[in-house]
């Protein structure tokens, strides 16, 4: 499903416009994106949590020529699924 399909489907389900629903799905995952760029966690009840998780640095490879290539850390966004959402794709 992609994010069009998804707006389709938010309004389906809730009787608002495509418009509206598309505001909705763009509002949400805004304030989701906002939070996780201060470092905040995200927990959705049932659903899941997202976080940001530190990387640290590693050795890799660099595919077109075979030279090693130090790859810095970073702080990359994680999301873990909740009971609810385990047991519905079990």
């Amino acid at each position: 499903m992609n994010k069009a399909e998804l707006v389709e489907e938010v309004a389906s389900r809730t009787g608002l416009t495509k418009r509206a629903s598309r505001e909705t799905v763009d509002t949400i995952t805004s304030a989701i994106t906002d939070s996780l760029a201060r470092g905040e966690k995200v927990t959705l009840v049932g659903f899941g949590s997202f976080k940001v998780r530190k990387r640290k640095a590693r050795r890799g490879r660099n595919p077109q020529t075979g030279r090693e290539i130090q790859i810095p850390a970073k702080e990359v966004p994680k999301f873990e699924p909740g009971k609810n959402l385990r047991e519905a794709v079990a």
